[in-house]
Formats: structure tokens, C-alpha cells, sequence
């Protein structure tokens, strides 16, 4: 009896033993008997679920705490891995299921269900389960990080590649050069509108470096410390125009494979310059409105509204009040960018300017060849002075890169890059057509002169665009049209007929 009696206490003991190490366990710990009926539960798991051991022994589990998903979608039994450990006889690990607690919310847990075997028959299952909700918000976070890291990350990468075309722009254009009465009022007009936030709509033919000025007024500005950000409106396919200004999620549209920040927000802090503004797509400038008005958007297929601090400058060489007219271009948006236009001119009406420039891309055409720089001389201003340059200072630059590749050491070979421009260019007052609505021609003694005054460069181009206006038939775009022959884009010739006051269709 004696003997019995001590194996029974010492049964005991070992069992308060066990019982205080469960109980001290941080894992919740169930056990089950063949039939999924809980045989015990220790204070984690009351702790983690708040279901006390009294209401679980003798209940099945499954039907207590993991009788639905996530989602509350039914969760059938059969397919329950921790009773499948009572049918296989195997050991079952899952990761991303939850259990749900006694107040109705779903707990996120980890846990493993193994089999309890006593010689060689199945007596039940231990289920040891952790709640990872901590964990999984870390990961949450984690994730939020590198997506922030991502997104700073192309920024960066952006801004990087925002400067590097601010380096090749400064390298090819220069400062704004130039001493004439014409650049002089332009200069004026930036400098008093540069410290300002005011919208500024940047007008002129192409050629003449609106850019420059854009960028001249954000160097001048509060702003000049953050981005210039570039949007050319017209190389922009009519599709992508929302997620280029705006940016988009991943998976928003077919092509969408990750997020991408748009040039708005990249201009945040600094200055967004919307070059050839009057070719965005009419359905999109009312979101181009809102978000310049407001300052806030969102990204394409996100619903979270981004906000930022951004100043336009616009450029064009549209005539946007008249595209308004038309239709074509919002009233609304051209007055909210056209608070301080400022009309650059065309290197025609700004003569005096046209040899310090050609000096200036002289030198640097030279100096990238590693050659010596070369001078321009009286004869070479003279020629310069008499060409009506139609393409402005981005074709005086082509000009100058020409000559200076065809020339030897000493001399500056301008008449071998200049003579098929200047005869395009210079025409007689013979080869205006019939139609000239009343032009009457240059005066004969002007093509004798060395400088031609301003009137007499527009008179030639007059003459020259009815010339071509009259071998199209009047056709301005497309194949065979006045703007093909003559090199320009079709907005730029409208823009100079329109300057001119000639009317072709008479």
C-alpha cells in the first residue's frame, strides 16, 4: 500500500509539474483527444483568445475558435489541419490562419498540431499556437518603409536625371545672351516676375529659347534650390498624359508594374515648366486645372490625395486665346496660366544679338572639337545680319556647329553652311505670288543693302511663307504642306501667319 501510495503522489507531482510548465508558457498550448474534443488549455491560450479553460474542455476547437476565416467565409472541419493530425497521424505547421477570440474579432496566429502516440496507437493532438499580430504589423510597416525607400528612391533617381538635362542644357545653351532693346524688356519682364509665384505663360516662336527663359525665372526665384521639372506636352502619347502628370499604382492599368511618381509631385517645392502647353488633349486639362488650382490630385488608380506646393511656368507658340475660341484649349486653364505672359522675340527683332550668340557657340563648338577658337569676322556678321533665320537661335546654333566642322585651322568657313539656308530665305520681290492681299514687295535696292532693318526682314518672310503657301495650294500640315517645305511644325507656321496678317485663303 505504502509503495502504491508514493507512485500515485509521485504521478501527481509530475503532473502539477508539467501543468506549471504549460502554464508558463508563452505559446498557447490545447490539447485534443481522438474524437477533437479539448483536454486542456493553458493560460496562454485564455490569455490569447480569452476563451477560459472551463468553456473549451469537452467542446470541439475547431467549432470554438477556427470555424471561419479571415474573411468570415465557413471554414468546413474536414478541412481543418489541426484534426487532420487526429487522421494522418502527421504533424501540421501553418502560418496564416487566424483563431477567433471570445469578444469577435479574429486573431492572426502560427501554430503547429501534432499527434500524441502511446504504443503505437493515436491518442490525441497537442495544438502550441502563437498570435503574430505583431508580427505581421511590422511587416506591414516593413513594407510601408521599402515602398517610401522606393518611391524617395526614384525621386532621386528623377532629380538625378532632371539635372544631369539642367547640365546638357546649360552646356549647349549658355546664359541668355544678348545686348539688344527687344532681349533687354524681356530680361525686364523676369526679373520682375521671378521672385513672384505668380503663373507665368512664356510666348514666342520655336527656336527662341523659351526654355532659357523658364529657366531663368526659376533660378531667380525663392524656388531655385528645388527641381525645374520639364514636361514637353507634345512628345507625350494622348494615353499616358494622366499617369506622366499625375503618376500611377501598380496594376492601375495594363503596363502598370510598379508605382511611378508623377511630374507634379516631383516639382513639389520647386517649378513645373509645361512646354508647347497648348498640345495637351482637351479632356485632360480640366484635372491639369483642378490640380493647379487646388494644389492636389491623386495618382492614377490610388484614392489617396496628394498635395503640393507648385509653380508653372508655360510655354507655347500657340496663340492659346484664339485656340480657346476655337474650342480647342479651356478659357479657364489659359487664364489661370497666363497671369504674366512675356512674348520672347524672334532673333529677327533682335539683330544686334545675332553675332555675340554665333561667338558664343563658336567657342564652345570649337572647344568640344579640341580645336582653336575661331573669330567671326565683319564679312561673317554681314552674312549673319541678311539671313531671316526662320528656326531663330536653334538654327543659328546648327549653323555655327556646321561651319566650324567645315572649317580649317584659321578660317571660319560660314559660306559653306549658310548659302542654302540664305537663298531658302532670301527671295525677290518677283517670287511673291499674285495673291499677296495688297503686299507690295520689298523695295528691289534692299537685297544691296548690308543691314536690313526689322521691317524689311518681315516683309521677306512674309513674301517667302505666301511663296510656299502658294506652291501647297494653301495646305499648311501633312505631306507636301507649306510647314513641311519650309522645316517648321505646323503650329509654328500658323503662329508666324497669324503674326504677319497674311490671309492665304483669300
Amino acid at each position: 500500500m505504502t509503495g502504491g501510495g508514493e507512485d500515485i503522489e509521485g504521478l501527481r507531482a509530475l503532473k502539477r509539474r508539467y501543468e506549471l510548465i504549460l502554464s508558463a508558457a508563452g505559446e498557447g498550448i490545447y490539447g485534443l483527444n481522438c474524437d477533437g474534443l479539448t483536454t486542456f488549455a493553458n493560460a496562454a491560450a485564455e490569455r490569447i483568445l480569452g476563451w477560459p479553460e472551463a468553456a473549451l474542455i469537452g467542446k470541439p476547437l475547431h467549432d470554438v475558435h477556427h470555424h471561419s476565416h479571415r474573411d468570415g467565409t465557413h471554414y468546413p472541419r474536414e478541412e481543418c489541419p489541426i484534426y487532420a493530425a487526429l487522421k494522418d497521424g502527421e504533424v501540421h505547421q501553418v502560418d496564416d490562419e487566424v483563431f477567433w477570440h471570445a469578444n469577435g474579432s479574429c486573431i492572426p496566429v502560427e501554430y503547429t498540431s501534432t499527434p500524441i502516440w502511446e504504443a503505437g496507437s493515436l491518442k490525441g493532438a497537442v495544438v502550441v499556437f502563437r498570435d503574430i499580430s505583431e508580427r505581421i504589423r511590422a511587416e506591414r510597416e516593413r513594407a510601408q518603409a521599402y515602398e517610401e525607400v522606393q518611391r524617395l528612391k526614384e525621386l532621386l533617381e528623377l532629380e538625378r536625371d532632371y539635372l544631369r538635362d539642367e547640365i546638357n542644357t546649360q552646356a549647349s545653351f549658355g546664359e541668355i545672351i544678348g545686348e539688344s532693346q527687344a532681349l533687354k524688356r524681356t530680361m525686364a519682364q523676369i526679373n520682375a516676375v521671378a521672385k513672384t509665384s505668380a503663373s507665368v505663360l512664356v510666348l514666342g516662336e520655336s527656336g527662341v529659347g523659351k526654355e532659357m527663359i523658364a529657366r531663368a525665372i526659376h533660378c531667380g526665384s525663392e524656388r531655385s534650390e528645388k527641381s525645374l521639372v520639364k514636361v514637353n506636352c507634345a512628345s507625350i502619347p494622348g494615353d499616358l498624359f494622366e499617369s506622366e502628370f499625375f503618376g500611377h499604382v501598380k496594376g492601375s492599368f495594363t503596363g502598370a508594374h510598379r508605382d511611378r511618381v508623377g511630374r507634379l509631385e516631383l516639382a513639389n517645392g520647386g517649378t513645373l515648366f509645361l512646354d508647347e502647353v497648348g498640345e495637351i488633349p482637351l479632356d485632360l486639362q480640366g484635372k491639369l486645372l483642378r490640380a493647379l488650382q487646388e494644389g492636389e490630385f491623386e495618382r492614377v488608380g490610388d484614392e489617396k490625395t496628394l498635395r503640393v506646393d507648385v509653380r508653372i511656368v508655360a510655354a507655347t507658340n500657340k496663340d492659346l486665346l484664339a485656340e480657346s475660341k476655337a474650342g480647342r484649349f479651356r478659357e479657364d486653364l489659359y487664364y489661370r496660366l497666363s497671369v504674366f505672359p512675356i512674348n520672347v522675340p524672334a532673333l529677327r527683332e533682335r539683330v544686334a544679338d545675332i553675332a555675340p550668340l554665333a561667338q558664343h557657340f563658336i567657342s564652345k563648338v570649337c572647344t568640344e572639337l579640341g580645336r582653336p577658337v575661331l573669330r567671326l569676322t565683319k564679312a561673317h556678321h554681314a552674312q549673319l545680319s541678311q539671313h531671316a533665320w526662320p528656326g531663330n537661335i536653334r538654327e543659328l546654333k546648327n549653323v555655327i556647329e556646321r561651319a566650324v566642322i567645315l572649317s580649317d585651322a584659321n578660317k571660319l568657313r560660314l559660306d559653306l553652311a549658310l548659302p542654302a539656308i540664305s537663298k531658302a530665305n532670301t527671295l525677290k520681290p518677283q517670287d511673291a505670288p499674285a495673291f499677296d492681299n495688297g503686299f507690295s514687295g520689298l523695295d528691289a535696292s534692299a537685297e544691296q543693302r548690308t543691314i536690313m532693318t526689322d521691317r524689311e526682314y518681315k516683309n521677306l518672310e512674309k513674301i517667302n511663307i505666301l511663296r510656299v503657301l502658294k506652291i501647297s495650294k494653301g495646305k499648311i500640315s501633312g505631306d507636301g504642306g507649306a510647314a513641311e517645305l519650309l522645316g517648321l511644325k505646323p503650329s509654328t507656321l500658323s503662329y508666324r501667319i497669324a503674326m504677319l496678317g497674311i490671309d492665304y485663303k483669300k
